[in-house]
């Protein structure tokens, strides 16, 4: 049985963190009576209780249902390790939704790996489907009319409405507004940013070479990582467990499968501790300093340099594999399981999955791990981000053609009790009580004897355990995402929320960036200049990174390679101080 007693911790650093990192409200969030956006207030005359003649039941408190069967097209993002089966439709979520709210989900599935590229010929060609989930960057859709300005109809969504208001969501969405006043996603909308991608590390290992990480991590820096790291390859040298020329950490997520080139989640991480731009995160390379009210391009300063510095140490020291930054992520893990390395990147949703795995390889009680906090560059920010909006939900224009309005909206009650609902996202993370999980005398959910699930960090005990994500579509990442601290930790195992409380204790949350929203014309412009410029700046990164390219002779070189960074920056600043 699951410890969830603390999550009380989690919500004592969350108070501390939403008042130092944002700002208090001298009202409390229940006080809110509209939500301000860049454009216009919102009206919330929808949220008090159910109209009656409508064809269907809506409200906070309601669960949506249609008087008559409904089917709306919706696309669905099929991840090949937890691959779409029948009965995830015959009698698993999809079904579930059906039962609940008369409506049915016409599901038009493609795979992970392309589903981006699907979407948007999809959109392109007119033919999109009415519901499309799973959606990072709407900045290709905005302009063309295939999609709905859902800001002009939020007003009909009252658990949306309601959580906006209640958790001070307005600065967030200004982030996504575009230039003529409106928003196209529905985003994931988040209480608090809670960290989800760190390292594991071999906790038994590093104490035998007598590092002591929990002592050593609230105020420990990547060179005191590092450090640590040398140490403890020195006693495996020792031992016979790998010899001088052997690296000790082999990394995923940052190589041909899924590190996009730039590498990955590991200068994603590091970035943000430095206060830059980098691996996943690299976006257009724009980052805003609150001192000067002014953006700037952070691949160019000092602090990417001190970043690239640190991760080229690891392996410089002969820690770090330089092939972490070309290989596929299961040569990286196979390492990891069979004790030939000891740290990898982890998040929330491997945990499990790592620890079933090492059970196999080394035998469940002959290694011990430890999820770290991740090391402070030259901040002290937490690598969970500013950003409290995840991906999230477009609205098609063909669904507004043809339901006409009066349809429209009532497909738009059922999206936000789909979407934004307590309800909603219990079914849909957890099953149905009584039949996969429970709720515990203390107001805990577990799963029932006989079930597991990887993806809530639920590992099998039994060769007779079935998977409530594999069998039946729960716990699946198209459709919830954001929610609050109590919703988003309310499957933590204990090692789980042991480096989730950590992170908030010794780190603070990075300033939120004000919006910066381009027309149709200066999007354009920027990403002409963008694109081959951030090319530029990720082959030179995993050259100084991997000792190809040497920083000290050859940095200047590589700014003067971005002087198009000048007219990016002059033009975002432009459009920043018309949007201010």
């Amino acid at each position: 049985m699951k410890n969830r007693k603390i999550k009380a911790s989690v919500s004592a650093f969350l108070i501390a963190s939403m008042c130092m990192g944002v700002g208090c409200s001298s009202t409390t969030p229940t006080e809110s009576s509209e939500i301000t956006t860049i454009a216009d207030v919102i009206e919330t005359q929808d949220t008090e209780a159910t109209e009656e003649g409508l064809g269907y039941e809506f409200g906070l408190g309601t669960t949506f249902h249609a008087d008559e069967p409904v089917t709306y097209t919706m696309y669905f993002s099929d991840a090949s390790w937890y691959p779409m089966v029948d009965t995830w439709e015959s009698e698993g979520i999809f079904a579930k939704i059906e039962e609940l709210t008369n409506v049915h989900l016409d599901l038009i599935s493609f795979d992970s790996n392309d589903y981006m590229q699907n979407v948007t010929l999809e959109i392109n060609a007119g033919s999109a489907a009415y519901i499309i989930p799973k959606i990072y960057d709407d900045s290709a859709f905005v302009d063309g009319g295939a999609i709905v300005p859902i800001s002009d109809y939020v007003q009909y969504m009252p658990y949306f409405t309601d959580f906006f208001n209640t958790y001070n969501m307005a600065d967030d969405l200004r982030t996504i507004t575009r230039a003529n006043g409106k928003y196209y996603k529905l985003p994931g909308m988040l209480e608090e940013p809670l960290i989800n991608y760190s390292f594991m590390i071999r906790s038994d290992i590093f104490e035998a070479a007598g590092v002591d990480v929990p002592a050593m991590e609230e105020d420990w820096t990547w060179d005191d990582l590092c450090d640590a790291l040398i140490q403890v390859k020195a006693y495996m040298v020792e031992q016979g467990m790998c010899t001088e020329d052997d690296y000790i950490w082999s990394d995923l997520w940052c190589g041909n499968q899924s590190g996009q080139g730039n590498g990955g989640n590991l200068l994603k991480v590091m970035g943000i501790t430095y206060d830059v731009n980098a691996g996943w995160g690299i976006g257009n390379g724009m980052r805003y300093n609150p001192d000067s009210d002014e953006f700037y391009f952070s691949p160019t300063t000092d602090n990417y340099r001190a970043m690239i510095e640190a991760c080229h140490r690891f392996i410089e020291e002969g820690i770090l594999d330089p092939e972490t930054f070309t290989q596929d992520d299961d040569v990286a893990l196979n390492h990891f399981y069979n004790g030939e390395t000891v740290i990898v990147s982890v998040n929330q949703g491997q945990v499990a999955n790592y620890t079933s795995h090492l059970d196999e390889q080394l035998g469940a009680g002959n290694y011990e791990t430890y999820i770290v906090t991740p090391p402070q560059g030259t901040t002290n920010y937490s690598t969970a981000g500013a950003e409290r909006l995840e991906n999230g939900v477009m609205i098609s224009q063909n669904a507004l053609d043809e339901l006409g309005e009066d349809g429209f909206i009532q497909m738009l009650r059922f999206v936000d009790w789909l979407f934004y609902s307590d309800e909603a996202y219990t079914l849909i993370k957890w099953g149905v009580e009584g039949e996969t999980f429970q709720y515990n005398d203390d107001g805990t959910k577990s799963l029932l004897d006989g079930y597991c699930c990887s993806g809530l960090g639920y590992a099998s005990t039994s060769d007779d355990d079935v998977d409530i994500r594999l069998q039946w579509g729960y716990a699946c990442g198209n459709y919830y995402y954001g929610g609050t601290v109590e919703e988003m930790s309310d499957n933590f195992t204990d090692a789980v929320a042991s480096y989730v409380n950590r992170n908030l204790e010794y780190r603070e949350r990075p300033p939120l960036a004000p919006p910066v929203a381009p027309t149709a014309d200066e999007n354009e412009e920027i990403n002409i200049i963008a694109t081959p410029l951030i090319s530029n700046v990720n082959s030179w990164t995993l050259l100084f990174v991997t000792g190809q390219a040497d920083i000290d002779a050859q940095w200047d070189e590589y700014v003067a390679s971005c002087s198009d960074a000048d007219s990016l920056t002059e033009m975002y600043n432009e459009i920043y101080s018309r949007t201010a």
